[in-house]
C-alpha cells in the first residue's frame, strides 16, 4: 500500500475511534442494553474512553502511528471477547450482538492490515 494511502487509512481509523468512543461513552447504557450487555454499561463506557485515547494517539502523530494502530487491534480483541458473551442463545437481542460482532471483526481486519503495512515500511 502506498504511504499516502496508508496514512489516510490510519487517519480514518483515528477519526473512527474518536467517533465510536464518543458514542460508547455518551450512550453506553443504551448501547449495552441494545446488545444484551446492560450489566456491562461501565465497561462499555470505559471501552469508549480507550477508543478516544487511541484515536487521539493516532491523530496526534505525524509518524509513529503504528503502536496506536496495534493498540486498536488489542482493543478490538477485548471488544470481540465481550461481544462473544452476548451471543448466548438466551439473549433476546442476540442478532444485534451478532451484527456488532461482524462489524468489529471487519474493522479489526482493517486495523491489522494497517498495522502490518506500517511494520513493512
Amino acid at each position: 500500500m502506498k504511504r499516502k494511502n496508508l496514512d489516510k487509512l490510519a487517519r480514518g481509523l483515528g477519526w473512527f475511534s474518536i467517533g465510536l468512543g464518543m458514542t460508547e461513552f455518551l450512550f453506553g447504557r443504551k448501547l449495552a442494553t441494545s446488545l444484551g450487555l446492560g450489566h456491562r454499561t461501565g465497561l462499555v463506557r470505559f471501552f469508549g474512553l480507550r477508543e478516544i485515547a487511541t484515536g487521539l494517539g493516532i491523530l496526534s502523530r505525524e509518524r509513529g502511528k503504528q503502536p496506536w494502530i496495534w493498540a486498536r487491534v488489542a482493543g478490538d480483541i477485548l471488544d470481540l471477547g465481550v461481544l462473544a458473551t452476548a451471543l448466548r442463545s438466551d439473549n433476546p437481542v442476540r442478532k444485534n450482538a451478532a451484527f456488532a460482532t461482524t462489524n468489529v471483526a471487519a474493522v479489526t481486519a482493517l486495523d491489522v492490515l494497517c498495522g502490518v503495512q506500517m511494520a513493512a515500511r
